[in-house]
């Protein structure tokens, strides 16, 4: 007999499970189930992160990002001391080199402003030696409730909490197709069947797939298309050269960030990340190579109009990928007495990012749906430390779009 649900959500990661639990919390009788294609929980994105609680410097005012990440970082500290979960707060100094930055570095002093980041402070060379004697910069934005926290520890954390309400979790579960039909969405997975009234789909590194299961398919429809991120690992002698979160200042023409420092929740310090492209949505190494999924991206005028764009910034960054000594150049502008025998080859994690027909990155979260059904079609950082707020959001909308009584 085929299972009967009043919600399901697919996707057992960090939002999915957050939204889960908030719809939990809202509804409490309803029937809710969470697909994870995986075995275990929160392995791809919500595992291979960097940690950081991020406070909001980055985004648009007025956005989404700005928004959740607010709500979703005071959300996620009540949690995680409620559940005795640790953060620590080493903060955050962005600094710039030359005087070429301080433009930029004042831009985002506004930004952060208008958003609302706690304790924020421009500072001096002094105050930056102060802070983080070994980091170069002439100028910088000081960040002292940026924190660093075990996602997938916390991801866990909403799981029990969803199983001790009577919330089914079904690991080992891909979901193959999805029809739509006037009683609702018949969910075809690996492990059986499951009808549903009502779908969330929080799907990852696979967003734009499952959102194709259901006709949400088209010339305007972004598509996902994954960056790998590779760290270095400071060897444990080298770990005292940086204790605080030191980032450069973001250059608004270009996508990702750069390599940036950050201290870990489990003492380690790590170096990066680089940006490639990802020769498998899942691919966590520079071998793993998904011949479908290079294929779709490489024919994806999208992602060809992105390319053309950063072609140059593309290529420092392979190179960068494939040289340890370039790589380690690029750390010296930020901290000078860093040595290539001070730093090991680290692990890597793979970026969701939606990239539009038009070879534009979306850059907020995109969340929406039609009928059934609701998709997460971009969550990239800073959705982790917004997850909570992100569930609420999505549950709300759940509740409201769905009658959800």
């Amino acid at each position: 007999m085929t299972a009967r649900v009043d919600v399901a959500i697919i996707g057992g990661g960090i939002v999915g499970l957050a939204t889960a639990l908030r719809l939990r919390e809202a509804r409490p009788r309803l029937r809710i189930t969470v697909l994870e294609k995986e075995r275990e929980l929160a392995t791809h994105q919500s595992g291979h992160n960097s940690g950081v609680v991020h406070a909001g410097l980055y985004y648009a005012s007025g956005s989404l990002k700005a928004r959740l990440c607010r709500q979703g970082k005071a959300d996620l500290e009540a949690f995680a001391e409620s559940h005795g979960i640790p953060i620590r707060y080493p903060g955050k100094l962005v600094v710039a080199l030359d005087e070429a930055e301080l433009p930029r570095l004042a831009d985002l002093k506004v930004r952060a402003t208008t958003n609302g980041v706690e304790g924020l402070e421009e500072i001096g060379p002094d105050r930056i030696r102060e802070l983080e004697p070994q980091a170069a910069g002439i100028r910088a934005l000081w960040s002292p409730r940026t924190g660093i926290i075990d996602f997938r520890a916390v991801a866990l954390a909403y799981a029990d909490d969803l199983t001790a309400r009577d919330v089914a979790i079904r690991t080992d579960h891909r979901v193959t197709a999805l029809l739509q039909h006037s009683g609702g969405v018949v969910i075809s997975t690996t492990s059986g069947e499951l009808q549903a009234a009502h779908v969330i789909a929080c799907a990852g590194l696979q967003a734009d797939r499952v959102a194709a299961m259901t006709g949400e398919v088209g010339r305007d429809a972004s598509r996902i298309v994954p960056f790998r991120g590779d760290y270095y690992r400071l060897v444990p002698e080298a770990r005292s050269l940086v204790t605080r979160l030191l980032y450069p200042v973001p250059d608004p023409r270009f996508p990702f960030l750069g390599v940036h420092f950050t201290p870990r929740h489990d003492g380690e310090v790590w170096a990066g990340p680089n940006a490639v492209l990802a020769f498998a949505r899942e691919g966590y190494r520079r071998s793993d190579i998904d011949l479908r999924d290079l294929a779709q991206t490489l024919t994806y005028p999208g992602f060809l109009r992105l390319a053309r764009r950063f072609w140059r910034v593309g290529a420092a960054e392979m190179w960068r990928d494939l040289s340890k000594r370039a790589y380690v150049r690029e750390m010296q502008r930020y901290l000078p007495a860093i040595r290539s025998d001070q730093v090991r080859f680290g692990p890597s994690g793979v970026r969701a990012q939606a990239v539009r027909h038009d070879g534009t990155m979306v850059d907020d979260f995109d969340l929406g749906g039609s009928g059934r059904l609701l998709h997460v079609r971009n969550a990239p950082s800073p959705a982790a430390t917004s997850s909570l707020a992100i569930g609420r959001m999505l549950a709300d909308s759940a509740i409201e779009r769905f009658s959800l009584a």
